[in-house]
């Protein structure tokens, strides 16, 4: 099993334990997720997100 369908899983794990009800758990649930999926696939070297924390140079 790879890292993107664990991240998945675990995305959506959380989500279903956050889950009060409604449209609102289904929106917190498709977020976490994305959330899973996208560090899963970072792990797997499919997508790199160094850029989104790596801190720009001023000056």
């Amino acid at each position: 099993m790879n890292y993107t369908i664990v991240g998945l899983l675990t995305g959506l794990l959380l989500a279903l334990a956050g889950i009060v009800g409604g449209f609102s758990g289904f929106v917190l649930a498709l977020f976490l997720g994305a959330v899973g999926v996208a560090v899963g696939a970072h792990f797997d070297g499919r997508l790199d997100l160094t850029s989104l924390v790596r801190s720009r140079g001023r000056g």
